[in-house]
């Protein structure tokens, strides 16, 4: 787990800095910044836009008594993905705008789920505890 993190955490930046070199010597260094710069402001506002409409769907089904569960993993998704569009670099904004909007993000939230489920039903699922 450490190793994916590491790579993770370095592959990725790494990787981010090279599409934006290229992207800096093709349409230059001035509207690579300002391309950067307005995902993350779209990005900021499309995640509060997001928030507030699931927010006030669990507000709407917990008056009528029903669990958010579902809504809850919007949430969690929306989150997600504005920190993604928040960090510079044109694949975390793509990551990030797929959790955002929600055709693709309940495209995202199937692959979890199946995810969960192979790990759930293999027992390779563990909680630390202390």
């Amino acid at each position: 787990m450490l190793i994916k993190l590491f790579l993770l955490f370095t592959l990725v930046p790494l990787l981010e800095l090279w599409i934006l070199i290229k992207l800096g010597s093709l349409v230059g260094t001035l509207p690579t910044i300002l391309i950067v710069a307005s995902t993350g402001f779209a990005g900021v506002l499309l995640a509060k836009s997001q928030g507030l409409t699931v927010l006030n769907r669990m507000r709407h089904d917990m008056k009528q008594g029903i669990l958010p569960g579902n809504k809850l993993i919007d949430g969690v998704c929306i989150l997600i993905g504005g920190a993604f569009l928040i960090t510079p670099g044109l694949l975390t904004d793509l990551l990030g705008f797929s959790l955002l909007v929600p055709q693709t993000r309940d495209w995202v939230k199937s692959i979890a789920r199946r995810y969960l489920r192979r790990v759930l039903d293999s027992g390779t699922f563990y909680i630390w505890q202390r």
